[in-house]
């Protein structure tokens, strides 16, 4: 059985892939980044660290705070639109994590922080629009291998 830690992401990561179409692509930790779709996204999710829990001795509980990152590109040629369409993604990730902030009961808690932005150039063709949100899931293990 997998760690609560693999559950919570392998569950908010099947969250995600509902989003999936053929110009959205949701990926998961990849070892390179695959190009935008034309007039698209690709929303990567990348497991992050735990870091050191916070420890109650009685029962003996691990506390962490895990802290994924997601990655999020739009391709539009339009900057209006790529504004539009990026705001629009990430409203929709918003409300599938106000929606089940628990993994189904796997997580005490999970909530986004404010998205970073960036528009990165590519030699050649309109510029991609990015944003970076940082996703807090806070948990309980018996073990910090569990």
């Amino acid at each position: 059985m997998p760690s609560v830690r693999e559950q919570i992401i392998a569950a908010f990561f099947a969250e995600l892939k509902t989003l999936e179409s053929s110009r959205i692509k949701v990926l998961r930790n990849p070892d390179k980044l695959m190009k935008v779709p034309a007039d698209g996204a690709i929303i990567v999710l990348r497991d992050g660290e735990s870091g050191d829990p916070e420890v109650l001795l009685s029962p003996l509980t691990y506390i962490y705070e895990q802290v994924a990152t997601l990655e999020i590109m739009i391709d539009n040629a339009y900057a209006q639109s790529q504004q539009t369409s990026l705001d629009d993604l990430l409203m929709i990730i918003g409300n599938l994590i106000d929606n089940n902030r628990s993994m189904n009961g796997l997580a005490e808690w999970m909530e986004a922080q404010a998205p970073e932005f960036l528009q990165e150039a590519v030699e050649g063709a309109p510029a991609i629009r990015t944003a970076t949100v940082n996703v807090l899931m806070r948990f309980n293990t018996t073990s910090p291998l569990r």
